[in-house]
Protein backbone atom coordinates (compact mmCIF):
# COMPACT_ATOMS: atom_id res chain seq x y z
CA UNK A 1 0.00 0.00 0.00
CA UNK A 2 2.68 2.03 0.90
CA UNK A 3 4.14 2.03 -2.07
CA UNK A 4 1.07 2.75 -4.35
CA UNK A 5 0.98 6.07 -2.01
CA UNK A 6 4.45 6.65 -3.01
CA UNK A 7 3.65 6.37 -6.61
CA UNK A 8 0.64 8.46 -6.75
CA UNK A 9 2.65 11.22 -4.92
CA UNK A 10 5.68 11.24 -7.15
CA UNK A 11 3.34 11.32 -10.20
CA UNK A 12 1.26 14.09 -9.27
CA UNK A 13 4.68 15.95 -8.54
CA UNK A 14 6.12 15.36 -11.67
CA UNK A 15 2.91 16.28 -13.11
CA UNK A 16 2.74 19.53 -11.76
CA UNK A 17 6.27 20.17 -12.49
CA UNK A 18 5.24 19.61 -16.44
CA UNK A 19 2.62 21.93 -15.80
CA UNK A 20 5.33 24.72 -14.17
CA UNK A 21 7.37 23.97 -17.83
CA UNK A 22 5.20 26.31 -20.37
CA UNK A 23 5.08 28.86 -17.58
CA UNK A 24 6.61 32.34 -18.59
CA UNK A 25 7.74 35.43 -16.85
CA UNK A 26 7.19 39.03 -19.10
CA UNK A 27 8.83 41.73 -17.09
CA UNK A 28 7.67 45.48 -17.56
CA UNK A 29 10.52 48.13 -16.53
CA UNK A 30 10.75 51.48 -17.61
CA UNK A 31 7.84 51.14 -19.89
CA UNK A 32 9.14 48.16 -22.00
CA UNK A 33 8.42 44.26 -21.94
CA UNK A 34 11.61 41.69 -21.80
CA UNK A 35 11.21 39.61 -23.57
CA UNK A 36 9.46 41.25 -26.31
CA UNK A 37 8.80 37.60 -27.76
CA UNK A 38 7.30 34.63 -25.99
CA UNK A 39 7.68 31.48 -27.59
CA UNK A 40 5.09 29.07 -26.77
CA UNK A 41 3.99 25.30 -27.58
CA UNK A 42 0.88 25.00 -29.85
CA UNK A 43 -1.89 23.88 -28.69
CA UNK A 44 -1.23 24.14 -24.78
CA UNK A 45 -2.22 26.18 -21.78
CA UNK A 46 0.18 28.68 -20.64
CA UNK A 47 0.31 30.50 -17.82
CA UNK A 48 2.25 34.37 -18.12
CA UNK A 49 3.29 35.81 -15.06
CA UNK A 50 3.76 39.64 -15.63
CA UNK A 51 6.28 41.60 -13.10
CA UNK A 52 5.75 45.25 -13.28
CA UNK A 53 8.70 46.60 -12.19
CA UNK A 54 7.44 50.13 -12.91
CA UNK A 55 6.08 52.67 -9.96
CA UNK A 56 3.08 53.18 -12.48
CA UNK A 57 0.48 50.62 -13.66
CA UNK A 58 0.47 49.12 -17.03
CA UNK A 59 -2.85 47.63 -18.59
CA UNK A 60 -1.51 43.98 -20.64
CA UNK A 61 -3.82 44.18 -23.20
CA UNK A 62 -3.83 41.66 -26.51
CA UNK A 63 -6.78 42.11 -28.98
CA UNK A 64 -5.77 38.76 -30.48
CA UNK A 65 -5.68 36.70 -27.39
CA UNK A 66 -8.83 39.03 -26.07
CA UNK A 67 -7.13 39.52 -22.84
CA UNK A 68 -7.26 42.78 -20.39
CA UNK A 69 -5.62 42.69 -17.03
CA UNK A 70 -4.27 45.85 -14.93
CA UNK A 71 -0.87 45.23 -13.01
CA UNK A 72 -0.25 47.78 -10.42
CA UNK A 73 3.07 49.24 -10.17
CA UNK A 74 5.73 47.37 -8.20
CA UNK A 75 3.30 44.24 -8.31
CA UNK A 76 2.52 40.81 -10.25
CA UNK A 77 -0.19 39.29 -11.87
CA UNK A 78 -0.86 36.44 -13.66
CA UNK A 79 -2.57 35.92 -16.87
CA UNK A 80 -3.23 32.69 -18.57
CA UNK A 81 -3.26 32.09 -22.51
CA UNK A 82 -4.49 29.40 -24.86
CA UNK A 83 -4.48 26.82 -26.17
CA UNK A 84 -3.38 28.74 -28.94
CA UNK A 85 -3.50 27.95 -32.72
CA UNK A 86 0.23 28.39 -34.50
CA UNK A 87 0.67 31.89 -35.08
CA UNK A 88 1.90 35.71 -33.94
CA UNK A 89 -0.77 37.18 -30.90
CA UNK A 90 0.54 40.42 -30.06
CA UNK A 91 -0.21 42.51 -27.08
CA UNK A 92 0.85 45.74 -25.71
CA UNK A 93 0.94 47.97 -22.48
CA UNK A 94 -2.31 49.63 -22.97
CA UNK A 95 -1.01 53.04 -20.69
CA UNK A 96 2.55 52.99 -23.07
CA UNK A 97 1.46 51.53 -26.21
CA UNK A 98 4.30 53.40 -28.23
CA UNK A 99 6.61 51.31 -26.10
CA UNK A 100 5.27 48.30 -24.09
CA UNK A 101 5.24 45.72 -27.00
CA UNK A 102 5.55 42.34 -27.36
CA UNK A 103 4.34 39.26 -29.45
CA UNK A 104 3.35 35.64 -27.98
CA UNK A 105 4.13 33.06 -30.91
CA UNK A 106 2.69 29.96 -30.07
CA UNK A 107 4.47 27.23 -33.08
Amino acid sequence: MRRIVLGLAALLFLAGAAARADDLTLTLKDQHFTPAELKVKANTRVMITVVNNDATPEEFESKALKIEKVIPGKSKGIVRVGPLKPGRYPFVGEYHEDTAKGVVIAE
